[in-house]
């Protein structure tokens, strides 16, 4: 075993000891910590797979995003009620887990019963040997797929001036009642 499948395995069983102790530990503050290393371990393991973009969106999107949104939502919630600590309850534990080691087992099933090798798409990745996904991705978005990434952009752009818009006639309403 080299010093990279070393560190693979590590990373391997820091995503899957810390997703595994999200379901057992009762403090929600802790949970997202735990969460927070899962999702870096996952963030490692696209970098072994080669997918760089996937990885940078993992960090930026993930992390940076949901993570530290969830993370200010327990803070403030503790601060709201007072509790020291925030302490989830778990109701349906049993049937969780059940579903889980059922869901972990199909996919262990499905895994051992498919030949990789004889999927065209695959194989034909293989032959070309490792490469960037930005480069890839972003020589895509900006000839294949110019169309459908230009009207992403605009339908998000018109959902970010109908957010702004709905929150500003909701402000400006308030504002008036306020004054009344």
């Amino acid at each position: 075993m080299n010093f990279a499948e070393m560190i693979f395995y590590v990373f391997a069983a820091l995503t899957i000891l810390c997703a595994g102790s999200i379901i057992f530990i009762k403090n929600v503050l802790y949970c997202a910590l735990c969460l927070l290393g899962s999702f870096l371990g996952i963030a490692a393991l696209y970098v072994f797979a080669f997918a760089d973009f996937l990885a940078i969106a993992q960090i930026m999107i993930y992390i940076g995003g949901v993570l530290l949104l969830l993370i200010f939502g327990i803070m403030l919630s503790r601060r709201l009620t007072g509790d020291k600590f925030v302490v989830a309850e778990s109701r349906n534990m049993f049937v969780g887990i059940i579903a889980g080691v059922s869901f972990f087992g199909l996919l262990t099933y499905l895994l051992i019963k498919v030949n990789f090798s004889e999927i065209e798409w695959i194989a034909s990745y293989q032959s070309m040997g490792p490469q960037s996904s930005i480069k890839t991705i972003g020589r895509n978005l900006m000839t294949d797929y110019v169309l459908p990434f230009e009207a992403s952009g605009i339908i998000l752009l018109v959902a970010l001036i109908g957010a702004a818009f709905i929150a500003g006639k909701n402000f400006n309403m308030k504002g008036k009642d306020d004054r009344n």
